[in-house]
């Protein structure tokens, strides 16, 4: 199986002014030196997701899709040939006709690899189609602390412990029953009789703010009440001078007398 070179000329100039992102695997990864006809000669990295074009020629999926876009739209004088053709024998490629090659995608994924963290520790290693399941459950792999408010980044192996001392972590309540929640870093120093104290002096504290509360209410209600006494004190004198003024109008009206007319 053989991947080839890319020929000097054009394709190393149009590489070089339209530079892709690799899509292979980086060669450190692997245990032990792949065997060359698994190399991608685009990205020169182990295939990854591997195609072959109609020419025979195998790149890794990533490489050569943006590859033949920059080959058909790029200016001639970087190199472009406004046709997609192959980096290595320049043929021209039809995309329809490229396929998937699994066959070698199943061999490179038995290849044994080392473990993402093995710089940090982990000496694991495991056919390339198993890492991502290491990587999952790997003691040695980062994890960020769950913890709100808190940024660390610790090895999993390490999560545990990290929450149990972590300033962020949860609060709990008190073991010997005094009812106060404690974090991580108020754990040593908790005395529940200083924590019962405090309680109960917030307790008075809130009692005492209710009560004066309520005898302002009780004050205004008493103020509000004798005004309205006071006026309905004042309305009933009304009224009563007003009966009085209606009894005593006929009376008055009875006992004077009729004027005299004189008629001359």
């Amino acid at each position: 199986m053989w991947s080839g070179e890319p020929d000097p000329g054009p394709s190393q100039a149009l590489m070089l002014a339209w530079p892709l992102q690799s899509g292979g695997y980086d060669l450190n990864l692997f245990t032990s030196p792949p065997d060359c006809n698994f190399l991608c000669s685009v990205c020169h990295g182990v295939l990854k997701r591997p195609m072959r074009l109609p020419c025979s020629h195998i790149f890794c999926k990533r490489c050569i899709l943006p590859w033949l876009a920059r080959c058909y739209w790029a200016p001639k004088r970087l190199g472009g040939q406004g046709q997609k053709t192959c980096p290595c024998c320049r043929k021209e490629v039809k995309q329809k006709k490229m396929v998937h090659v699994n066959k070698l995608r199943k061999i490179i994924g038995r290849l044994e690899v080392k473990c993402k963290n093995a710089e940090a520790g982990c000496l694991v290693t495991c056919p390339l189609a198993h890492r991502k399941g290491h990587q999952d459950s790997c003691p040695f792999e980062l994890m960020a602390c769950p913890n709100e408010g808190c940024t660390s980044r610790v090895p999993r192996g390490n999560l545990a412990e990290h929450r149990q001392n972590c300033q962020h972590g949860a609060h709990q309540r008190c073991p010997l029953g005094c009812g106060a929640t404690l974090g991580p870093a108020e754990r040593a120093s908790h005395n529940c009789y200083r924590e019962l104290r405090k309680a109960w002096c917030q307790r008075q504290e809130r009692s005492r703010t209710l009560v004066l509360c309520l005898l302002r209410r009780m004050r205004k209600v008493y103020r509000s009440a004798n005004l309205i006494r006071r006026q309905l004190a004042q309305l009933g004198e009304l009224l009563e001078e007003d009966d009085a003024l209606l009894l005593g109008a006929p009376q008055e009206e009875a006992e004077t007398p009729p004027r005299r007319q004189h008629w001359g």
